[in-house]
């Protein structure tokens, strides 16, 4: 007697399913990579604009119009922490009215702000 069994999967199938999810996931990655890089471009730019909000302030109390990063960022200073979202380097220094040019940003992307 021959009795064929009609549990479980062929290999076909399960090949049928595997591409499929193959096909879902090429679809979606690209999207989520570029749904991160636009989150990481805001967290940059809003950065650079509490640098420039701190470098404005300092100006107004203290004069002048260049500043370094030590006496904009600190427990005790205008930014209290900066934190980098993807590697980025910042300048060390503040020019009043200067373009904040970010750079490395997920060591690929530079990006600038215009206070």
């Amino acid at each position: 007697m021959n009795i064929r069994s009609s549990k479980g999967f062929t290999l076909v199938e399960i090949m049928i399913v595997v591409v499929i999810i193959g096909l879902l996931a090429a679809m979606a990655i690209p999207a989520f990579q570029k749904v991160r890089q636009a989150s990481q471009d805001k967290a940059v730019l809003n950065n650079a604009r509490q640098l420039s909000a701190a470098a404005d302030q300092y100006y107004l109390e203290y004069g002048g119009s260049s500043v370094g990063v030590s006496n904009l960022v600190g427990a005790t200073n205008y930014v209290k922490a900066l934190n980098t979202v993807a590697s980025e380097s910042y300048p060390a220094t503040y020019q009043q009215g200067q373009t904040i040019t970010i750079t490395g940003v997920a060591g690929l992307r530079t990006i600038t702000y215009a206070p």
